[in-house]
């Protein structure tokens, strides 16, 4: 017997739906999509250094690799402020510290990325670059205040992480739901799907 391939598959949620009304269907966000794409041909460049920066060399996207530092850097300071107590501020800075200097190499390879996308999700990639900068500027706040000020530094630490798990979902989404950085065919329900962004 043979089934429809289409048959089980689930509707939009309510955040995909929300998603495509307020970015992917915008079309408001195409001209400072644009406006990245010069520094995003810079970032990708030719030759090695774009076989390495897109994740060629290892056999899939680099960017969510990279991403992963600040993210466990920014994730592990919010887990001191937390439960560390006055002993682990110290420590929570510089986990702070970490993800700021570990953020270009995620700003970086996600831009090689970000060169060769289609309009729509372009929308998408914007946003989250966007995002991400907003993150990165209050953790920067967060970083600076610390030392005189915790408690205000540590707001600004929690609202670059909230700024951040939003962006991570838009991130998350075109890794997994617009295969971005797929580097090989995928195959699903006995359909060949090939999404190369690289």
């Amino acid at each position: 017997m043979t089934t429809n391939p289409t048959a089980s598959v689930a509707p939009p949620s309510a955040a995909s739906r929300l998603l495509e009304r307020l970015v992917e269907g915008r079309e408001s966000l195409d001209s400072p999509a644009a406006a990245l794409q010069p520094a995003a041909e810079v970032a990708r460049g030719r030759g090695l250094w774009r076989r390495i920066v897109t994740g060629e060399v290892l056999g899939h996207a680099a960017h969510p690799l990279m991403t992963d530092l600040p993210i466990g850097f920014f994730s592990s300071a919010a887990l001191l402020d937390l439960a560390g107590g006055p002993a682990g501020r110290d420590a929570a800075r510089r986990l702070v510290g970490a993800g700021l200097l570990s953020a270009p190499g995620a700003a970086l390879t996600g831009l090689a990325e970000y060169a060769p996308l289609g309009k729509r999700p372009k929308r998408v990639a914007a946003t989250h670059a966007a995002l991400n900068t907003a993150s990165l500027g209050l953790y920067a706040v967060s970083w600076a205040l610390r030392p005189q000020r915790h408690r205000a530094g540590v707001a600004f630490g929690v609202a670059g992480l909230a700024v951040s798990g939003l962006s991570a979902y838009l991130g998350g989404h075109l890794a997994i739901g617009e295969k971005i950085g797929t580097t090989a065919p995928v195959e699903e329900a006995g359909i060949p799907q090939v999404v190369d962004a690289l």
